[in-house]
C-alpha cells in the first residue's frame, strides 16, 4: 500500500481550491467512485455517519438543481451550471450517543461530520485531478424537491465537481502566526 509522504499530503492541500468554472468533460466514473469512497470513509462522532451522497449527473436533473441553487442577481453560483457532477450531501441523524452528547455540549456534531466528509471528498477531487467547490448557498426546499430528499432530512451542502477550466492559484491565507499559538490564545 502507498501511503503518501508529509510534504506530498501538504502539497495535495495546497492545491485543493474552490474551482468555479469547468470544462466540457465527463469525469470518469472510476474517478467519481474513488471521491464517492473518500467521503463514505471519513471519521465521524461515535463512527455514526450521518450522510448520504447523492450524485447528480442526469442534464435534465443537474440544471434543476443548478437553477436552486444560483443567483444571478447577486451574482452566487453563477457557474455550477457548467460542472459535470453534482454531489448533495444529505444529513441524516445521527447515532443517539453523539445527539445526546451534543445536546449536553451544545453542538450539533453532524454538522462537523459533514464538513469533514466534503473536505475528504474535495481533496480526494484535487488527487484525481479534478476541481471541487463546496457551496452552502442554495435554495435547499427546492433541492430536497427536485431529488425526492424526505421532508425530516437536510440538504446541507452541494459540491460541483469536474475538471477546471482554469489553472490552479496561489493561497492567499493569513501568516501562520496571525492563526496559530501553543498552550494559550
Amino acid at each position: 500500500m502507498d501511503i503518501i509522504s508529509g510534504n506530498e499530503m501538504l502539497e495535495l492541500i495546497k492545491r485543493r481550491q474552490s474551482d468555479r468554472g469547468y470544462l466540457d468533460r465527463e469525469v470518469e466514473q472510476e474517478k467519481l467512485d474513488r471521491i464517492l469512497e473518500a467521503g463514505r470513509l471519513a471519521p465521524s462522532a461515535c463512527n455514526s455517519q450521518p450522510w448520504k451522497f447523492i450524485v447528480v449527473t442526469e442534464p435534465g436533473v443537474k440544471k434543476e438543481v443548478a437553477r436552486a441553487a444560483t443567483a444571478k442577481e447577486i451574482g452566487f453560483n453563477k457557474f455550477i451550471d457548467q460542472a459535470p457532477v453534482l454531489l448533495v450531501i444529505v444529513r441524516e441523524k445521527p447515532n443517539l450517543v453523539p445527539r445526546i452528547g451534543g445536546s449536553f455540549k451544545n453542538k450539533d456534531y453532524s454538522v462537523i461530520d459533514i464538513g469533514i466528509a466534503a473536505e475528504n471528498i474535495c481533496l480526494q477531487a484535487v488527487a484525481e485531478e479534478l476541481g471541487s467547490c463546496i457551496l452552502g448557498w442554495f435554495n435547499e426546499k427546492k433541492v430536497k424537491q427536485i431529488l425526492n430528499i424526505p421532508e425530516n432530512k437536510r440538504a446541507e451542502l452541494i459540491i460541483s465537481l469536474g475538471y477546471p477550466s482554469k489553472p490552479h492559484r496561489e493561497k492567499k491565507r493569513k501568516e501562520s502566526s496571525e492563526v496559530v499559538s501553543y498552550n494559550k490564545y
